[in-house]
C-alpha cells in the first residue's frame, strides 16, 4: 500500500484487539498525583517484559498498542502500558499534563518496575510516536540504566517543530483537528482549564498544534513557548547520547512531519539502527496477502529485535 494516508487510517480504523485481557494498575508518583498501567493477564514473572509507551492522546486501548500486546503475549513475553497523565480515562489532580519531553513519570516508573520485578527478567521499552520521542529522550538522559535491554521507537516526531508546521498543511491537517479535538475536549471536561488558569475563549480559538503548545503546553510546563519547548523536548538532539541497543523504525512518507526531520546516520550513536521504509505512513506499516487481507508487520519487527536482544 503505497499511499501514506491510507497507510496510517487503515490500521487505526479496522484493527482492534477486543478480547485482549488487561488488568489495571494505579501508580501513585512523588508529587501526590498517579499514572495508570495496563498490564497482560500472563503473570509470569520469569518472561520478558515489553513496556509500552502510547503516543498523542493515545492509550492501551490504541490499535497499534493492543496489536504489538497481542504479539507480545502470542510471543512469549508479558506486557505493560503505561499511561501519561490524564490518557487513562481518569481526570488527575494537581496542574500537570504530559508532553513530548516529560520524561519524569516514565523514570519513575521504571524504578518502580525495578523494585517490583528484582531482574527476574529482561525488560525492554517500545514507543510510538510521542512516546517515541519520550523513550529517546530518556534513553539520552540514563545511558548507564541496565535494567532496560533495550528499546524500540516509532514513528518518532524528531523535530517537533516540523511536525506542527507538517500537520497545519494540506490533508494532514485531518490529523491535526482529530487530535486537538481531543486535547482540547479534555481540558473543556469538568472545567478542568480552570486548572490551568485558562479560558474557555482560549481553549475553544485554538486552531493547530502551534497555538496550543505556545498557549497551554508551555504555559502548563514552565516554557517560554511553542519554540521553547520544541527545542528542549526534541529527540533528535538526543540521538548521539543514547548507549542502549535501539531499534528506530520510521517511514520517510510519515504525514504527520517531513522526510526533513528524519536524523542522519551521522547523528546517531552506535547503539542505534535506523530502519527507513519508503511506504508506512504513521504508526501504519502494512502490506497485503491479498486485496482483502492486510499483514501488520510492524508488531512481528518489534517483537523479532526484542528475541534478538534475550541474553540465555
Amino acid at each position: 500500500m503505497r499511499n501514506r494516508h491510507l497507510q496510517t487510517l487503515f490500521p487505526a480504523l479496522f484493527s482492534c484487539q477486543k478480547n485482549l485481557l488487561l488488568n489495571r494498575e494505579t501508580i501513585y508518583l512523588p508529587d501526590h498525583d498517579f499514572i495508570e498501567v495496563d498490564w497482560t493477564a500472563n503473570k509470569q514473572e520469569d518472561k520478558p517484559l515489553i513496556l509500552l509507551l502510547h503516543g498523542l492522546e493515545g492509550s492501551s486501548n490504541s490499535s497499534y498498542i493492543r496489536r504489538t500486546m497481542q504479539k507480545a503475549i502470542d510471543s512469549g513475553f508479558r506486557a505493560v502500558c503505561m499511561h501519561f497523565r490524564g490518557c487513562s480515562g481518569v481526570q488527575n489532580k494537581l496542574r500537570r499534563a504530559y508532553h513530548a519531553g516529560e520524561t519524569e513519570d516514565l523514570n519513575f516508573f521504571i524504578n518502580y518496575l525495578r523494585q517490583k520485578e528484582k531482574i527476574k527478567s529482561q525488560v525492554f521499552i517500545v514507543g510510538f510516536s510521542l512516546g517515541g520521542n519520550v523513550l529517546l529522550k530518556w534513553l539520552s538522559e540514563n545511558n548507564e540504566n541496565e535494567f532496560i535491554s533495550s528499546a524500540v521507537a516509532v514513528s518518532v516526531p524528531f523535530e517537533l517543530e516540523n511536525s506542527a508546521q507538517k500537520m497545519n498543511k494540506g490533508f494532514s491537517r485531518l490529523y491535526q483537528w482529530w487530535l486537538l479535538k481531543s486535547l482540547k475536549n479534555n481540558l473543556l471536561k469538568n472545567n478542568r482549564y480552570k486548572d490551568f488558569n485558562l479560558s474557555k475563549e482560549e481553549i475553544v480559538s485554538i486552531k493547530n498544534f502551534w497555538e496550543f503548545d505556545d498557549k497551554i503546553t508551555a504555559r502548563i510546563h514552565g516554557f517560554k513557548g511553542a519554540k521553547d519547548y520544541y527545542n528542549k523536548s526534541s529527540s533528535r538532539q538526543y540521538l548521539s547520547l543514547i548507549k542502549h541497543n535501539t531499534l528506530i523504525i520510521h517511514s520517510l512518507d510519515d504525514p504527520f512531519m517531513s522526510a526533513a526531520c528524519v536524523p542522519h546516520q551521522t547523528e546517531l550513536s552506535q547503539s542505534i539502527q535506523l530502519e527507513l521504509t519508503s511506504h508506512g505512513g504513521h504508526v501504519g506499516f502494512i502490506s497485503w496477502h491479498s486485496l482483502l487481507i492486510p499483514m501488520y508487520w510492524l508488531e512481528a519487527r518489534i517483537i523479532k529485535f526484542c528475541l534478538a536482544q534475550i541474553k540465555i
